[in-house]
């Protein structure tokens, strides 16, 4: 069993962008969610360009505190970066790391905090 096919089906079935960064600040994977939502800057065709290259001077500088941060302590593992009113959500940096708790990497996470509105069990497609 391949235990990388099941985490990345689960990533590509989040409805919230996903965007993983190496330490190098290389995006090397998208899920589907944020190939739309970043659509407007090159979508799924900004895998393997740097993070970096998106953002201002300052969202850099802070984007390298926090991996700094990140590399500081093993407990370093998420932290709060931006709050957008207007979709309602929280944004946070989380820390990927390797079996060792050595960090290897990065993600966006967006947490959305309206209700669902969705019926329970509604099963059709």
């Amino acid at each position: 069993m391949d235990l990388a096919l099941f985490f990345k089906s689960v990533l590509d079935q989040d409805r919230a962008p996903v965007v993983l960064c190496d330490l190098e600040h290389a995006i090397i994977y998208m899920n589907p969610a944020a190939g739309e939502r970043y659509v407007g800057q090159g979508g799924m065709g900004l895998v393997g360009t740097s993070l970096l290259e998106c953002h201002p001077p300052k969202a850099n500088e802070m984007i390298q505190r926090v991996v700094d941060w990140f590399q500081a302590d093993q407990k370093h593992n998420l932290i709060y970066t931006f709050r957008n009113d207007k979709e309602n959500k929280d944004v946070y940096m989380a820390a990927l790391r390797d079996g060792n708790g050595v960090l290897i990497g990065y993600y966006e996470k967006h947490e959305y905090r309206d209700r669902e509105t969705g019926t329970l069990y509604d099963f059709k497609p």
